[in-house]
């Protein structure tokens, strides 16, 4: 369970620092410069990755269990999660998915962990998809209070709009059916 405290500690407070600290980006950025500044925090979010996905994998070995779900919350997990992928990819590919939706990527992780403490009660469950919930929603609320940085993006298209559907629906069907058991463990199917 270490590893896995350790790894979201590194993970979402490297993602956290414009949350608590909104120009300490720019501070970091002016001090190393932007690619130092990239590599850094890119580093430390591999890093916190590497032991979350060990920690969990860990602690899932040695399950503690907190609650018990009914079977249907099993359904309501699946349509959070029809409603993640294609969030998901609209982060990429901008469109009036993305802008209806403000910032996807949140809307995306908010669905995924919330989906997910539906359908588990362990502990490392709730530590895991507990956590990313709470940073997503902490972080959606400070960008109402932050000044929006510049990010270049891609422009905004119809096409990026099928794109997100698209690939969106292919790849919550190839998790759906393969992926998940294949890398979790855990049949999502069947």
């Amino acid at each position: 369970m270490t590893l896995l405290v350790l790894g979201l500690i590194l993970f979402l407070g490297v993602h956290s620092l414009s949350i608590v600290s909104p120009g300490t980006r720019e501070v970091l950025v002016n001090r190393l410069g932007e690619w130092p500044y990239k590599g850094a925090y890119s580093l430390i979010a591999i890093v916190g990755f590497v032991l979350i996905i060990k920690g969990y994998g860990a602690a899932r070995m040695e399950p503690v269990l907190l609650y018990t779900t009914p079977q249907w919350t099993s359904h309501i997990t699946m349509l959070l999660m029809l409603i993640s992928f294609p969030a998901l990819v609209a982060t990429y590919f901008p469109g009036k998915i993305s802008l209806k939706l403000k910032h996807p990527m949140l809307v995306a992780v908010k669905a995924w962990a919330l989906g997910h403490l539906l359908a588990n009660g362990m502990l490392a469950d709730v530590l895991l998809f507990g956590s990313f919930l709470a940073w997503a929603v902490a972080d959606r609320i400070s960008l109402k209070r932050r000044t929006p940085r510049s990010i270049p993006r891609m422009p905004a298209t119809r096409l990026n709009d099928a794109i997100a559907i698209v690939l969106g629906l292919a790849l919550y069907v190839a998790f759906a059916f393969w992926l998940h058991t294949a890398w979790i463990g855990v049949p999502v199917m069947g």
